[in-house]
């Protein structure tokens, strides 16, 4: 990437001057690629267009395509859990890894604990984000504990203040929802506009199978994908569309993995429901095996829910990536570290699979994964490139059109993409975990310069961000939803 200083004869800064231009870029939006210079003034995109006048600085990216900054609608730092496990990055760690991957808007959560006040977790959780955050942020709420007053009183008024998303589950007994308790969360979706994620896993059978695995002596990292077969994800995603349904109120099934929920999904689409969908890396990139063929404990790097399935199913989840069955690709960000006692060995022990933390890194390697074998391995557009990991996640959470694109007016959130090859190792990342599961791959692309608000944060080589960057951005009604009266 060039830095250019301003051609010989420019006129000085000045009040209408830009203070950036990236000059001979191919500009990728969700719908079009075009040729363009870009304007940029006060960190946003003042000029589209060619033979922009000169800027303060300016960037050459002849020869380099340009996408919106990633949106990335489903990450979690930070997020407050009962001991000894603890996440490993914070907002600090968390949005720095972000920057050097090309994501300039993160999306983590508010988590309430059974017997806590919804508000509380929010405020709990701007103290843990505030002053550390290297790019723009905005909240989902998670609700585990609808009582009256949340219901009635304090998500009502959550949602009019900007956090316009939820996420409930039907699995992880701190977490858990009742049939009866979706019901009336819906409801206040349905009532307030707000978009409600669903985790889709039947809680029940995940026991029964569990139980019966330990019985056996079955407790190694692999038999983590026998308790939590497809049926289960495929029976709550039928459950949870249609309690969408009776409540008429459209959801957002997350980090689906596999055929038999996507059947339940197609279904529901041809009934002329409104029930989105989310995959991410880890269904694409990883299958069961990753989880151990022996009884190992190295498996536990692994362990997410839904768990990853088999080659077969990685299919499945690029087809419906090409198709539009899903409308966002996100991380799913979980970051515990795989040795010491606060992550995958809760203790400092090796543990039976049950009392693994779930989750695994992804935030840094969410874009280049899905750049190197979607768009130039020709499984996808550069242009559903685009709509699956910025602008639709934008939509889907009431953040576009200032996030998630590239049009005047908005947020130069921006990545010049630098097509090169490279074998992935955890040491160039950012992040605070001790490993990536994707380790050995070999990548065809990574963001050669991510800018966020019109700031370089990575040049390709170092994070150039700082801490206290990024804002907190209140979310308005999500778009993708039916406006009501």
């Amino acid at each position: 990437m060039v830095l250019l200083s301003p051609p010989p004869g420019a006129k000085g800064a000045g009040v209408n001057s830009l203070h950036l231009v990236i000059r001979n870029a191919l500009v990728a939006t969700a719908s079009d690629t075009f040729p363009c210079d870009i304007g940029i003034r006060d960190g946003r995109i003042a000029l589209l267009g060619a033979g922009l006048p000169a800027g303060d600085r300016e960037i050459d990216a002849r020869g380099r395509t340009v996408t919106p900054g990633g949106v990335d609608a489903h990450c979690h730092l930070d997020q407050p859990m009962d001991g000894p496990a603890r996440m490993a990055d914070d907002f600090i760690t968390g949005t720095r890894s972000a920057a050097c991957g090309g994501t300039t808007t993160v999306i983590p959560f508010a988590a309430q604990a059974k017997g806590q006040s919804l508000a509380a977790a929010v405020q709990d959780y701007h103290a843990r984000a505030e002053g550390k955050a290297a790019v723009d942020y905005a909240f989902h709420l998670i609700v585990s504990d609808p009582t009256p007053r949340v219901l009635a009183q304090e998500l009502p008024a959550l949602i009019a203040r900007g956090y316009t998303s939820f996420k409930v589950y039907m699995t992880y007994d701190d977490l858990k929802l009742d049939d009866g308790q979706m019901l009336d969360v819906l409801d206040v979706a349905r009532q307030h506009g707000a978009m409600a994620m669903v985790h889709a896993e039947n809680a029940d059978c995940i026991a029964w199978l569990t139980k019966r695995l330990e019985a056996a002596g079955r407790t190694a990292p692999r038999w983590h994908a026998q308790a939590r077969p497809m049926l289960v994800e495929r029976e709550a995603t039928h459950r949870a569309i249609a309690l969408s349904q009776l409540v008429d109120v459209p959801i957002l099934i997350v980090h689906v993995s596999g055929r038999e929920a996507i059947e339940q999904i197609r279904w529901a689409r041809a009934q002329g429901l409104q029930v989105f969908a989310e995959t991410c890396p880890q269904y694409l990139f990883l299958t069961a095996e990753d989880l151990g063929i022996d009884d190992s404990y190295h498996g536990a790097r692994c362990i997410c829910s839904p768990p990853p399935r088999d080659k077969g199913n990685q299919e499945v989840i690029w087809n419906g990536l090409a198709d539009g069955l899903f409308t966002v690709f996100s991380s799913d960000h979980a970051p515990f570290t795989y040795e010491g006692e606060h992550g995958k060995k809760p203790g400092g022990e090796e543990v039976a699979f049950r009392h693994i933390p779930n989750g695994i890194p992804g935030l840094e390697t969410r874009l280049p994964l899905l750049y190197s074998e979607g768009v130039l391995g020709g499984r996808i557009t550069l242009q559903k490139f685009v709509e699956l990991t910025a602008t639709n996640p934008a939509k889907a959470y009431g953040l576009h059109p200032g996030k998630g694109t590239i049009a005047v007016g908005s947020d130069a959130d921006l990545v010049v993409w630098d097509e090169r090859e490279l074998v992935l190792r955890n040491e160039q990342l950012h992040h605070a975990v001790d490993y990536t599961p994707y380790a050995g791959m070999r990548l065809k692309a990574w963001p050669g310069l991510t800018l966020s608000r019109g700031e370089v944060v990575w040049d390709g080589q170092s994070f150039t961000g700082r801490a206290g960057h990024g804002r907190f951005l209140p979310c308005g009604q999500p778009s993708l939803l039916p406006r009501r009266a």
